[in-house]
């Protein structure tokens, strides 16, 4: 008997139950397909990815669902000025999410304030591929003390006494291009050209001057103005999240490393030059002289000699490495280039399109200088040019260049009394809506630079969100405004150009700033 129950029993000590249910686990698969497992986990995944937007979303603003996982992808990849006024007037907070990416979209000032002034809650960011082309040890992404000790030193390097000492190296600058504005309209025959190529030129060869002065050669100059297109379009908001071959990001890091190295040689010549004694010509010069003189001091000071109160510089600075000079070099780059070239295309087309205010910039110009046109630019020369700073400001205000900037959520936001923007989440305070207040800006779709001098404009510094606000506010602001200044009132005395209208002109291209969609069609000719 006990045999015969032996025979009876499963291999190896298996129960009969265990020797069931793996007979009916493997009936129940023999009908599945591989495809169907594959089906089922997509329509998991994308129940998933709607189900954490909805609840992310809230009750703010925005796309009651998303398309599963890439959201409106396309759409971004050629961003509509149009759709982001839609956005940002469907509601003081909206949002989007696209791949991984939730967006919170900020839109009045006060919402877009509260985001730039609160640095324990976010801090800003960029896409994903920007800690690859900046690299993730550049100043820029630090944050809190290390962030505010870092930016101290900086601070001197856009004193007044410093704007005025890179002058020369600008004024050498406009000089060089207004020249080639004349030869590339007698290439084209005469013709209108789409100028705004050359004016991306015109302020990537400003910034390398007053950056790095003549250790820079103009060839480099040149390369990097045409490479630096590269860099942009690796770093616009939406871009895809990884760098793989011969796409926008890795063409970007190849960009971004050619700057790093030119900047890295320039900072080596400065050290050399400044530790023999030279003069002070550009930003490098300058902060290498800094830490030269901070380094004089703390051995006065180690040997104990007596050192007086004058000698001791404003801030004791370390030494810096080339490669962390090259790096903060590149991010004043980033900052400037794309905002002021922008900025350079509005102010030449509005120039032309409205001839009764480049008169007035042309007098005052000419005034100020005594009727000498080549007299020499000067901070005191700047300061006094009330109507340009007006057209400038204006210019600003009515085409702002930078119209969003990207923060990301440290830690759970209460942005709002309703809304509490997610951890890891992108906050982007946006720029425009302030600048167009009608409540402010009386007429704001209207370029009136009167508004700054006889207006009420400058009662409203709360809604000038031009160059930010908070801890983080654009630290060369002044130079940006004094370089826009110089240029357009050296070209007022120097030059004369015409504007050919398209039906284009007028509407606004988004590409990390913003542009005229046409690129500005212009006609340069001396002025006699």
């Amino acid at each position: 008997m006990e045999s015969y129950n032996a025979s009876l029993a499963p291999p190896n000590g298996a129960s009969i139950s265990d020797h069931t249910t793996d007979g009916l686990i493997a009936r129940s698969l023999a009908g599945v397909s591989a495809w169907s497992i594959v089906l089922t986990a997509l329509a998991v995944l994308i129940v998933y990815d709607q189900i954490n937007y909805i609840i992310k979303k809230g009750r703010i603003a925005g796309d009651s669902w998303k398309i599963p996982f890439v959201g409106p992808f396309l759409q971004s990849v050629n961003p509509k000025f149009e759709e982001y006024q839609a956005k940002w007037a469907s509601g003081a907070l909206s949002c989007v999410s696209v791949f991984h990416k939730f967006v919170v979209i900020a839109s009045t000032r006060d919402m877009a304030r509260k985001v730039f002034n609160s640095p324990s809650f976010v801090k800003p960011c960029v896409v994903d591929s920007a800690h690859k082309l900046l690299r993730p040890d550049n100043w820029v992404f630090m944050d809190g003390k290390a962030h505010v000790d870092y930016r101290k030193g900086l601070n001197g390097l856009f004193s007044r006494q410093a704007l005025e000492i890179y002058l020369p190296g600008q004024e050498e600058v406009y000089n060089q291009y207004f020249e080639k504005f004349l030869a590339i309209n007698k290439k084209a025959g005469g013709k209108p050209v789409q100028f705004m190529p050359a004016f991306r030129e015109l302020m990537c060869a400003v910034s390398c001057r007053t950056f790095a002065g003549h250790y820079m050669s103009e060839e480099a100059v040149k390369k990097i103005a045409d490479d630096y297109y590269l860099i942009t379009a690796a770093l616009e908001l939406v871009n895809f999240p990884i760098i793989l071959p011969y796409t926008k990001s890795w063409y970007g890091k190849k960009a971004a490393d050619m700057v790093i190295e030119e900047f890295a040689k320039c900072s080596a010549k400065s050290k050399v030059r400044m530790a023999a004694g030279g003069e002070v010509e550009c930003i490098l010069d300058a902060w290498v002289k800094h830490m030269i003189v901070s380094e004089q001091y703390r051995q006065k000071i180690a040997k104990g000699l007596q050192v007086d109160d004058a000698e001791k510089p404003d801030m004791l600075i370390r030494e810096f490495s080339d490669y962390e000079i090259s790096l903060t070099l590149l991010t004043f780059l980033f900052a400037s280039q794309d905002a002021t070239s922008s900025a350079c295309t509005w102010l030449f087309q509005i120039m032309a399109d409205r001839p009764e205010f480049l008169n007035k910039v042309r007098e005052e110009n000419m005034s100020l200088r005594g009727g000498d046109r080549n007299a020499p630019l000067s901070m005191n020369l700047l300061e006094s040019m009330t109507y340009t700073r007006a057209v400038v400001k204006e210019t600003l205000r009515y085409r702002p260049p930078v119209i969003m900037v990207p923060y990301v959520a440290k830690k759970d936001f209460p942005v709002s009394e309703n809304y509490t923007v997610p951890k890891g989440a992108m906050i982007v305070p946006t720029t425009y809506p302030s600048l167009h207040d009608p409540e402010v800006y009386p007429n704001p779709d209207s370029f009136e630079p009167d508004r700054w001098i006889t207006g009420t404009a400058e009662q409203h510094p709360k809604n000038w969100l031009v160059f930010g606000t908070g801890p983080h506010y654009c630290l060369g602001q002044q130079y940006a405004q004094g370089n826009l200044m110089a240029l357009i009132g050296m070209a007022s005395i120097q030059l004369d150009w015409e504007h050919m209208k398209t039906p284009l002109s007028e509407e606004i291209k988004v590409f990390a700033t913003i542009f005229p969609k046409d690129d500005c069609y212009l006609k340069f000719s001396r002025r006699a």
